[in-house]
């Protein structure tokens, strides 16, 4: 047996026993990789997988403690080739970090530039996605670390530590009858059209939970996962915008009134994830460590050790 019979087992189940997905993620054919998995097989003496015809139906019960066994053995494998990249070349290398876009647009940019004058051989690779997403691609060490506001703490194969606190903001043009008020409240909102983040993005749930728990129905006139839309639409007069406080510092427009409502829908911790049991590189510290003053090297090395488990801001 070896290492690529255990990465096709591997990319088999990730992407839901379809073979020829795989097989591309893999950059092989289809029967190279059934090959494989069915020599493999042979030499177990068990079936990983059960069959219907040449496709596969689903992972047997023994095959499931196989692919335990293959995950815990292919995370050693990537820690290996870490540690040789973090003594062969400390000040070197990629550093993937898998975010959404209102974290890569409004709050990585002063700590990737830092990073970069710290360590100037390192490269970045920047993936902007779902949170659901930022969460698979760091247990699938796609990216070594994620950042997001939603999700990450509910899967346990990551370790995640709250990074720092956010709230919304409502934002509206000068002209708004309710740009006149300072502090506003749900019944002054609910009927207006509003204009926010995706249900999947950037606190929405907050939002929707608010207004649940005093029976109101907000009119959600347009959903966007992008900040930077919401404002565009809030400019042409479509409706109230509701984004977050970072998305508007340091507008370059200025053209908004912008009214805080951490006090109708709470505040929001943005995290920050590592993949359970992963080898972490010197700079991986040191962007963490950026990120926020509270990410020391000692608490994530403590976190990822199992030793830090209700650490909150």
């Amino acid at each position: 047996m070896n290492l690529h019979q255990f990465r096709f087992v591997q990319e088999a189940a990730r992407r839901n026993l379809n073979l020829t997905e795989a097989a591309k993620a893999l950059h092989t054919s289809q029967p190279g990789v059934s090959k494989a998995i069915i020599e493999l097989e042979g030499e177990l003496g068990i079936e990983i997988f059960a069959r219907h015809g040449k496709r596969l139906k689903r992972i047997t019960e023994p095959g499931q403690h196989v692919l335990k066994s293959i995950e815990l053995i292919m995370r050693e494998v990537g820690n290996l080739k870490r540690i040789g990249e973090q003594f062969s070349a400390q000040d070197s290398g990629t550093l993937s970090i898998a975010t959404t876009h209102t974290q890569a647009r409004y709050v990585l940019p002063v700590p990737v530039a830092r990073l970069r004058e710290a360590y100037p051989k390192v490269n970045i690779s920047l993936h902007q996605t779902t949170p659901d997403q930022v969460a698979r691609m760091v247990i699938d060490e796609v990216a070594e670390i994620g950042i997001a506001t939603e999700s990450l703490a509910e899967y346990p194969e990551l370790v995640t530590l709250p990074c720092y606190e956010w709230q919304h903001v409502l934002v509206m043009p000068p002209s708004h009858p309710l740009a006149q008020k300072e502090r506003l409240g749900l019944d002054d909102i609910a009927h207006e059209p509003l204009i926010t983040y995706h249900p999947s993005f950037t606190g929405r749930g907050k939002i929707d939970h608010a207004f649940a728990a005093r029976r109101l129905q907000p009119r959600i006139a347009l959903e966007a996962i992008d900040s930077d839309v919401i404002k565009t639409y809030v400019r042409l007069g479509l409706g109230l915008g509701i984004v977050a406080e970072m998305a508007m510092k340091d507008d370059p427009l200025g053209d908004l009134v912008v009214r805080p409502v951490g006090h109708l829908f709470g505040q929001s911790v943005a995290r920050v994830a590592f993949k359970r049991g992963a080898y972490l590189r010197n700079f991986v510290y040191k962007f963490a460590e950026l990120l926020s003053d509270r990410l020391s090297r000692d608490l994530v090395a403590r976190a990822m050790s199992g030793q830090v488990n209700d650490y909150e801001l």
